[in-house]
């Protein structure tokens, strides 16, 4: 899976909020707490993992916005030559 610039900053702000819960849960698992340790795991993948594959009305604009940014710059061909 390819993230562009916007993803990518998207993905560490999921992150700054996902991994306090899911250390919190792997402390409570270690200490012998297995259904709010579970509990805590399972919420703090599904942070990170849903907004993935999930599209949310705040990603329609971005969506938007990456698709007329490509149809408007395009990458350079490879197969041609440059002086």
């Amino acid at each position: 899976m390819r993230l562009g610039i916007l993803g990518t900053l998207q993905l560490a702000a999921t992150l700054i909020f996902a991994a306090p819960v899911g250390i919190f849960g792997l402390t409570r698992l270690t200490e012998g707490d297995i259904a709010l340790g579970a509990g805590a795991v399972a919420i703090a993948v599904a942070m990170v993992v849903l907004p993935q594959y999930l599209t949310t009305p705040g990603d329609i604009p971005v969506k938007i916005g990456e698709r007329v940014f490509g149809a408007v710059v395009k990458a350079p061909d490879d197969d041609e030559d440059t002086p």
